[in-house]
C-alpha cells in the first residue's frame, strides 16, 4: 500500500489526492502514528476503491476507527447523488443496523455495585447471547414478523415493551421508511424469526457502566448523565436476518453492476444505481432488516429493565432506566445536505461510522437540539467508551457523520493467540469487571489488544471538530455472545 499517495493536511486530516480510476478524492481523519499503521494494511485502498464509485458526492471518507472490511472499509463514509450515484450493500454490510443504545438510570454505583454479579447473572440468563442464540418465550408468527419488519422498535412498544418516550430518542424514531418485508427471503425471514430480543456474539455486547467523568456539563445535564451513575450500553444489529439479506442482495447487484455497465475495482463493491429497481428494492429490504434491528434493542431495553427490576427489587419510578439515545453504525440513508453551496438528497453510506447531526437539526429529538445529536462510541470490554454530540463543522465536512468505535487492530485469530494460555475474566475482574459470555473463545476474541484504544479516536474527532466529547464510561459487568 505504500504506493498510495497520501497528503498530510493537518495533525488530524490526510488527503489522498485523485489517483488512478478515482473520481474523487479521499479524507482520512487520524493521528500519524494511526497513518503510519494504516499504511500496512489495505484499508487505504479501499477508500481509493469507493471513491471510483459512480455518483459519489465529496470525499471517500474515513474515520480514525478505519480497518479493513467488505468492500468499503469499517469506520468509512461515503455520500451519493440521488439521481447519478448508486447504493452498495458493501457500503452498509452484513450486521444491517449493527448499533449501540444507552440508557441511564436514577441509580448510583454505591447502589448497584453490591449487587453487580447478581445483575450479570439475571442479564445473562435474560438475554440470550451467542451464535444462533433464541428466545423460547417469544414466538413470532410469520405476519407478526412481517410487522416487525414495517414497524420497528413501534412494534415493541405496541406489544408492551417499552414506551413512546424510548422512540423519541431513537435515531429515524425507531423505524426507516420505505420497508417492503416482501422482499425478504424466506431464508432470511427464517433466520430472524427466533432471533429477536437476543445479543448475537462476535463483538455485540450488553454493558453496565459507571458515569467516570464528564468533558462537557451543560451537554451531561441535558443527557441526565452525572459522575457515578450507573448507565447500560446495548450493542447489537438484526442477526441472522440482516445478514442473510445482505448474503441475498450481493449476489444481485453483482449481476446488476454488469448490467449497468459499473467498472469495480473490487467486486465486493457491487452496486447498482439508486434509481434503478435492484437498488430500490436492496433499500427496502435494508431499511426493513434495520427495523428488525431497532427493534431487536427495544426488546432487550425491556428485558434490562424487568432484570433491574427483579435484582435490586426496585419498581420503575426508583429505577428510572430511560433510553438516552439508539444510533444505526451500518445504514445508508437518503437526507439532505449542503454541498458546495447547493442544498441535496444524498444517499449517505455508513458503514462502522456514526450519524452525528448538529445542534438545532431538525432529526435531532427536541430535547437535545441546542447541542447536538448524542452520539454513542463503545470502546473494549476492558477500558472505557464514549458519549459525544454533533457538530456544525462535522455536518458540513463528513455529511454529519463520525467514528463508530475503537477500532480493530488483531483480527480474531491473532487476538486469540495472544490471549492464549491467560485467564482474561481473572484479569478484567481484578480491574472491577464482570464478564458473562457463552463462550470463552468469544472474550478471548474481544480482549482489549485487540482495539485500538477508544481514547485516541475520539481524541482524533474531537480535535478535528467533528465531535464533541460529554462523557466517559467506565464498564462494570460485560455480557458477551
Amino acid at each position: 500500500m505504500n504506493d498510495i499517495k497520501v497528503e498530510q493536511i493537518d495533525s488530524c486530516r490526510w488527503r489522498i489526492p485523485r489517483q488512478g480510476a478515482m473520481r474523487t478524492d479521499g479524507l482520512v481523519f487520524a493521528s500519524r502514528q494511526m497513518m503510519r499503521d494504516l499504511r500496512r494494511e489495505k484499508a487505504l485502498e479501499q477508500v481509493c476503491n469507493v471513491a471510483t464509485l459512480p455518483g459519489i458526492v465529496g470525499p471517500s471518507i474515513a474515520m480514525p476507527d478505519i480497518h479493513w472490511g467488505y468492500g468499503f472499509p469499517i469506520g468509512g463514509v461515503a455520500a451519493f447523488d440521488e439521481n447519478d450515484g448508486v447504493v452498495s450493500p458493501g457500503g452498509v454490510g452484513y450486521d444491517i443496523n449493527c448499533g449501540v443504545r444507552l440508557l441511564r438510570s436514577g441509580l448510583s454505583v454505591e447502589e448497584v455495585r453490591p449487587r453487580i454479579e447478581a445483575l450479570a447473572n439475571e442479564l445473562y440468563r435474560n438475554i440470550p447471547s451467542g451464535v444462533g442464540s433464541h428466545r423460547r418465550d417469544l414466538k413470532l408468527s410469520v405476519p407478526e414478523e412481517r410487522k416487525v419488519l414495517k414497524k420497528g422498535a413501534a412494534w415493541a412498544v405496541e406489544n408492551g415493551f417499552g414506551s413512546a418516550e424510548d422512540l423519541e430518542h431513537i435515531e429515524a424514531g425507531g423505524a426507516i421508511e420505505g420497508a417492503d418485508p416482501g422482499l425478504l427471503s424466506d431464508r432470511a425471514l427464517e433466520r430472524g424469526r427466533n432471533q429477536l430480543g437476543t445479543l448475537g456474539s462476535g463483538n455485540h455486547f450488553l454493558e453496565i457502566e459507571l458515569v467516570e467523568e464528564i468533558g462537557d456539563e451543560q451537554a451531561a445535564n441535558l443527557l441526565g448523565l452525572f459522575p457515578g451513575q450507573v448507565v447500560v450500553s446495548i450493542h447489537t444489529g438484526s442477526r441472522g436476518l440482516g445478514y442473510q439479506v445482505c448474503d441475498d442482495h450481493l449476489k444481485l447487484m453483482q449481476r446488476a453492476a454488469k448490467k449497468y455497465g459499473i467498472e469495480l475495482p473490487d467486486r465486493q463493491l457491487c452496486c447498482a444505481p439508486l434509481s434503478s429497481p435492484e437498488g430500490k428494492e436492496y433499500l427496502a429490504a435494508m431499511a426493513a432488516a434495520a427495523n428488525f434491528a431497532f427493534a431487536n434493542r427495544q426488546l432487550i431495553t425491556a428485558w434490562v429493565r424487568e432484570s433491574f427490576e427483579h435484582v435490586l427489587s426496585k419498581g420503575p419510578s426508583d429505577l428510572r432506566i430511560s433510553t438516552i439515545y439508539d444510533v444505526c453504525h451500518n445504514i445508508a440513508k437518503f437526507e439532505t445536505h449542503h454541498y458546495q453551496g447547493k442544498k441535496r438528497r444524498l444517499c449517505v453510506h455508513r458503514k462502522g461510522a456514526t450519524r452525528a447531526f448538529p445542534p438545532g437539526h431538525p432529526e435531532t429529538p427536541a430535547l437535545y437540539r441546542s447541542i447536538g445529536q448524542p452520539v454513542l462510541i463503545p470502546g473494549d470490554m476492558g477500558r472505557y467508551s464514549y458519549v459525544l454530540v454533533g457538530t456544525e463543522a462535522g455536518f458540513g465536512e463528513t455529511f454529519g457523520s463520525t467514528c463508530h468505535g475503537a477500532g480493530r487492530v488483531l483480527s480474531r485469530q491473532k487476538a486469540k493467540k495472544l490471549a492464549r494460555g491467560r485467564q482474561i475474566e481473572a484479569e478484567l475482574a481484578e480491574r472491577g469487571i464482570i464478564v458473562r459470555a457463552s463462550s470463552r473463545a468469544t472474550v478471548a476474541e474481544e480482549i482489549s489488544e485487540a482495539y485500538k484504544d477508544v481514547l485516541d479516536v475520539v481524541s482524533v474527532v474531537e480535535q478535528a471538530g467533528i465531535g464533541k466529547i460529554v462523557a466517559r464510561l467506565k464498564p462494570l459487568a460485560v455480557v458477551k455472545g
